[in-house]
């Protein structure tokens, strides 16, 4: 869903979550520049010395053209607003659990949403819930072939809600290496 080119992160939040997905994209894709973002600016500044990054002095500026974004925040109000987004970015929705919590405003959410589980993204997460979004397809729908990914350069948001089963999947795949 994202493309194999060097890519611009912007990482919203600057705690564990936004070290282990700057760790991981690394893995997984040519990284160009990771920007950081964090309601306090220590901890941004602190977060990007760690990840090899840059501290942002607001949202705004740490999304303007990044490629990925990663909000990984506790925010009960949206820190990414769907004005700043890239033609074409991929949004990697993981804070935010909650029913009435919210990190994407509704501009963000009327974009290609999928999540990693249809029924779970409509019962607890306010950024579906409270956008009025409709879950266009489940990650695994995507990857077993049973819905087609979206058109390229379609904004992708995967609301991620941290279901068990991915944690059982990863622990059996480090389990078996």
């Amino acid at each position: 869903l994202v493309p194999r080119t060097p890519q611009v992160v912007a990482m919203l939040g600057s705690g564990v979550l936004a070290r282990s997905h700057a760790q991981m994209l690394r893995a997984v894709r040519e990284v160009s520049e990771i920007r950081v973002w964090s309601p306090n600016a220590a901890n941004a500044q602190q977060c990007a010395r760690d990840i090899g990054g840059v501290a942002c002095a607001n949202a705004e500026a740490a999304v303007r053209g990044a490629d990925i974004v990663c909000t990984v925040t506790n925010a009960s109000e949206p820190v990414l607003q769907g004005a700043w987004l890239k033609p074409g970015a991929f949004v990697a929705a993981v804070g935010a659990p909650r029913p009435t919590w919210r990190e994407l405003d509704d501009a963000a959410m009327n974009n290609w949403v999928v999540a990693d589980q249809r029924e779970a993204a409509e019962k607890e997460s306010g950024d579906v819930m409270l956008s009025g979004a409709t879950v266009a397809a489940e990650i695994g729908e995507i990857l077993c072939g049973r819905s087609s990914p979206p058109p390229a350069g379609t904004t992708i948001i995967f609301k991620s809600l941290g279901q068990a089963v991915e944690d059982t999947v990863a622990a059996r795949l480090v389990y078996r290496a």
